[in-house]
């Protein structure tokens, strides 16, 4: 921040501020502040009814359990690359879908 062109656009460091400078400040920073964008997915992986390694089936039914649907990200086989959050979603309008036509 301290070369141009940036040096005259940022006006100060808003995180972790300029007093944050030596290494133990940066680490002491970085551990206070610090979390996870984790976004848990494939834990009751979806797979097809011909498989059994998969927790749920495409109709979102959970194998072996009557009356039983999954319908969130622990369904996705595999992460998406963007957010969790819209696919979720179309998960669960698909299992509203689904519930309906029942």
């Amino acid at each position: 921040m301290e070369t141009e062109p940036i040096k005259s656009v940022v006006k100060s460091e808003a995180r972790p501020g300029a007093d944050c400078i030596t290494d133990d400040e940066l680490l002491a920073f970085v551990k206070e502040t610090g979390n996870t964008v984790y976004h848990p997915v494939s834990t009751c992986r979806m797979g097809p009814k011909e498989q059994n390694n998969h927790v749920v089936t495409p109709d979102l039914r959970v194998r072996g359990a009557d009356k039983l649907r999954v319908a969130d990200a622990s369904i996705m086989p595999s992460i998406t690359s963007g957010n969790t959050n819209a696919p979720t979603m179309m998960i669960a309008e698909k299992a509203a879908d689904l519930i309906l036509k029942e």
